[in-house]
């Protein structure tokens, strides 16, 4: 009875008119109500799925700015969502110490434009690194191995603009020799991986993944963003891609993953072909859990984490926290 109560408690939070339907400029007015139909739907579905994130602390700890494993932030732009959710994760300046080094994972991957959302949102990714600076981050890198040429998917993205507009570093990683190849102790299936050089060598490891249905794994959020930091991609399609996703974390879990909710891919995914794929939720997860603010994001896109295979996986492996119901929580509307 307890879960029913704080999945009814958390419905309420989120309502259906928070939603927009994104139109084509070649869809008829027919087809334009007909994919209105399907959005309402699909509105309907996030607002009381994204409900089950329960809206209580434990009482094991207190509540407050710093003391949240997960923050949920919802109704505002990219910027204004984040600064939210950092505030009351306690600030950047709890996950980097003076003189640090940073390096950031967006998705960067396909060469798409910004309102395809593909890829992270640049506006997002701008502020993080001016707030990786604030906390007096030495340097800030971000980079990812892309699926389409990497230079257009850097570009188009808007990703590369947006990391040098906020005073950091936008690095190849293209090359094979910038991997350096580890063991994964315990892993199952990905018992060795090539992993980006230079995300071995940074202080902190920022993962910052964008909300979407995948057509592999039917979601993609911060541990299949991961995939994006090791070379040989293929090998975890061939053998076992969930536990492949599952095992790469028992190699290295970033110190905060930011989860860009903000327009949403819901169907076609991960690269999408319209922005008709798309549903505006405007909305950011932020948790230093990997899996625990993969089974939010689930709930987001309308799945039972324990159905997401990879997320299963990961918590029988004990990578973190699927159980939201354990986690203090903090969920904030902006208006």
């Amino acid at each position: 009875m307890a879960y029913y109560k704080f999945v009814n408690d958390f419905i309420g939070f989120f309502r259906l008119n928070d939603f927009f339907v994104f139109k084509t400029n070649n869809m008829d007015r027919r087809e334009f109500v007909k994919k209105g139909m399907i959005y309402s739907a699909a509105g309907g579905l996030y607002a009381t799925t994204l409900g089950k994130l329960p809206a209580f602390a434990s009482p094991s700890s207190p509540a407050g700015p710093g003391n949240y494993d997960l923050v949920a932030v919802r109704r505002g732009d990219p910027v204004a969502l984040y600064k939210r959710a950092m505030e009351e994760m306690g600030g950047m300046e709890r996950y980097i110490k003076s003189g640090q080094t940073v390096i950031l994972k967006p998705n960067a991957s396909w060469d798409v434009p910004p309102e395809r959302a593909a890829n992270t949102n640049p506006d997002l990714m701008k502020a993080i690194v001016e707030d990786c600076f604030k906390a007096d981050a030495r340097q800030v890198f971000a980079f990812d191995h892309t699926c389409d040429q990497w230079e257009k998917s850097y570009d188009n993205s808007g990703v590369a603009n947006a990391v040098r507009a906020g005073g950091g570093q936008m690095l190849p990683a293209n090359v094979e020799r910038y991997y350096q190849e580890i063991d994964i102790p315990g892993a199952k299936r990905l018992t060795k991986a090539k992993v980006y050089e230079r995300l071995m060598q940074a202080d902190v490891f920022i993962n910052i993944p964008v909300l979407k249905h995948h057509a592999s794994t039917t979601i993609t959020i911060a541990m299949k963003n991961l995939m994006g930091v090791v070379w040989d991609r293929r090998f975890w399609h061939r053998n076992d891609l969930h536990q492949c996703i599952a095992d790469f974390c028992l190699y290295t879990k970033p110190d905060l993953n930011i989860v860009d909710a903000y327009l949403v891919m819901t169907q076609n995914g991960p690269r999408g072909r319209s922005e008709a794929d798309l549903t505006r939720m405007q909305s950011i997860l932020v948790s230093s859990d990997i899996l625990a603010v993969d089974a939010a994001g689930a709930l987001m896109l309308g799945h039972q984490p324990e159905d997401i295979t990879h997320l299963r996986i990961a918590s029988e492996m004990g990578i973190g926290q699927i159980d939201l119901e354990q986690l203090n929580i903090k969920r904030v509307a902006l208006d």
